[in-house]
């Protein structure tokens, strides 16, 4: 076991699952790294270390020099379809399953939430399942906006031959607002919210679990390294998510009376 945290971290934590009325997820994309896809502000290794994202992932700059963007996701693009869940993922879903855990609002745009099995996922910062004309507003499927993508061309609309933008959320662009908005209320309703690999710095996403702690519910924070919201936390693990969350996904189904 990681000597960042002890058994005893686990069991109150699993406490903490086993006893909430109503406990949500909120996952970072610190939980697919274990699956290969790099994050983004890791130091050295994360994406905008190289990159400036207003540069690159900006919707102005994606408007200006689209095939910019596009040479710049289209070895993320592939990664990201290559990758698979892994146990952190799997954990979070058989929590779900067991009835422990309700809506899984991601930060992510992976898909691998749904990979792993689990269902009301919520992904505020959009997906790669499917693509949108910015002049005429027709929306192609995901595999559609890619295959284009992976022979090197600028994706464009059929119908008008308009830019396609995939569904993800871009700097200077608007959250899916029905999305957030069920990720809203599942905070205003929850007395739990477990983070697990996000270090809650990228708004209105991650000042959800406050919703969650503005009445009076708890904070369980699973991550390696620090997050904006270490000093609210009423359990903090510091650690690998794919070696911390089926350990505690392990405590909380065998011992649901403890």
């Amino acid at each position: 076991m990681s000597n960042l945290y002890r058994a005893d971290d686990l069991k109150r934590a699993a406490n903490l699952i086993r006893h909430a009325r109503y406990a949500i997820a909120l996952t970072g994309a610190g939980i697919s790294v274990p699956s290969g896809i790099p994050d983004f502000r890791s130091p050295q290794s994360g994406l905008w270390e190289r990159d400036d994202p207003m540069e690159v992932a900006s919707l102005a700059s994606f408007r200006r020099h689209p095939e910019r963007f596009y040479d710049w996701i289209r070895p993320l693009l592939e990664t990201t379809r290559n990758a698979r869940p892994n146990p952190a993922h799997m954990a979070l879903a058989r929590l779900q399953a067991a009835g422990y855990l309700h809506e899984i609002i991601t930060q992510n745009i992976d898909g691998l939430h749904e990979a792993a099995g689990s269902h009301d996922v919520l992904p505020v910062h959009g997906h790669t399942g499917s693509g949108t004309c910015l002049q005429c507003g027709r929306q192609v499927e995901g595999d559609v906006l890619w295959q284009a993508v992976e022979a090197g061309d600028v994706p464009r609309c059929t119908a008008c031959g308009g830019l396609l933008k995939p569904d993800v959320i871009l700097f200077g662009e608007l959250l899916p607002m029905d999305v957030f908005e069920r990720a809203r209320q599942a905070a205003e309703r929850a007395d739990l919210v477990l983070v697990a690999g996000s270090s809650l710095e990228v708004a209105p996403a991650a000042d959800l679990p406050l919703l969650t702690l503005n009445r009076g519910g708890s904070l369980l924070i699973v991550n390696l390294g620090p997050t904006a919201l270490d000093w609210y936390a009423t359990q903090k693990i510091e650690g690998d998510v794919a070696e911390v969350l089926p350990r505690l996904a392990d405590l909380v189904l065998a011992s649901p009376s403890a």
